[in-house]
């Protein structure tokens, strides 16, 4: 039997790179998934490619900052499977990478709507949902710089670590109502991003190859992997947990 075999899936940010991964396997494991991402373009490619190896896929654009749309993406999975069983918060949303005091205001407030605020309002209906269905499993997408920092990045590592927080909360709050709340966090993966940067600046990959014991850089099914685990009946007694994929990244 698959592993989430007769199990709704949430994925926002499942237009590309991680999210994608995340949804194709879910569906692979017998998942039907609910594939929510802001680029109507990106969204329907993630569903025609679960549709084309045989899995079961809807989309629904979705902008995690707006609280109307969180809500109607979960409503998404009720209307289309008849529930919620597991949801993976990915979204994410860039800003130029300065130092704190040269990031402009609205950059700021632009990443954070979607990077923790977005979490946040995901969550919350989610949680409804699941609390309708009797329970479910929550994975939040962290940073692997969870325990550490890195110059630039004001406009998202703050995000990362609030969202840590929500996750623990969530977890304590819920977790006799049979929802479990975890949180993975990805060390370097050859996401598109990851390759056009690569294009640009080969020792790139070298150099975060390099600063991982593993001594590579992961593919997006490794940290996918960690992600499914989580929402199997396997991972029945996890829950508050950060699951680091990072190939010892943050050591």
């Amino acid at each position: 039997m698959k592993r989430l075999e007769n199990k709704v899936a949430l994925v926002t940010g499942s237009g590309g790179g991680l999210g994608r991964t995340i949804a194709q396997m879910m569906a692979s494991e017998g998942a039907k998934v609910v594939v929510a991402t802001l680029t109507p373009a990106n969204g329907e490619e993630t569903v025609r490619l679960i549709k084309d190896a045989g899995g079961e896929a809807t989309f629904v654009q979705t902008d995690v900052s707006k609280s109307s749309d969180a809500q109607r993406m979960v409503q998404t999975a009720i209307d289309a499977y008849g529930g919620l069983d597991c949801a993976v918060n990915n979204a994410i949303r860039e800003a130029p990478r300065l130092p704190l005091a040269e990031i402009p205001d609205e950059d700021w407030d632009a990443a954070i709507a979607v990077n923790f605020a977005g979490v946040f309002r995901s969550m919350k209906y989610e949680i409804l949902a699941m609390l309708d269905r009797g329970g479910g499993s929550i994975v939040n997408i962290g940073s692997g710089n969870e325990r550490t920092v890195m110059a630039n990045h004001s406009w998202y590592l703050p995000a990362k670590h609030g969202v840590y927080g929500l996750t623990r909360t969530a977890a304590l709050e819920y977790g006799k109502k049979g929802i479990r709340v975890n949180a993975v966090a990805p060390g370097p993966m050859w996401t598109p991003a990851m390759r056009r940067t690569v294009e640009t600046n080969p020792e790139h990959a070298e150099r975060r190859a390099s600063q991982t014991p593993i001594g590579r850089i992961a593919e997006p099914e490794e940290v996918a992997e960690g992600v499914i685990w989580l929402c199997t009946p396997s991972a029945g007694y996890v829950t508050g947990h950060t699951l680091s994929v990072d190939g010892g990244f943050t050591l």
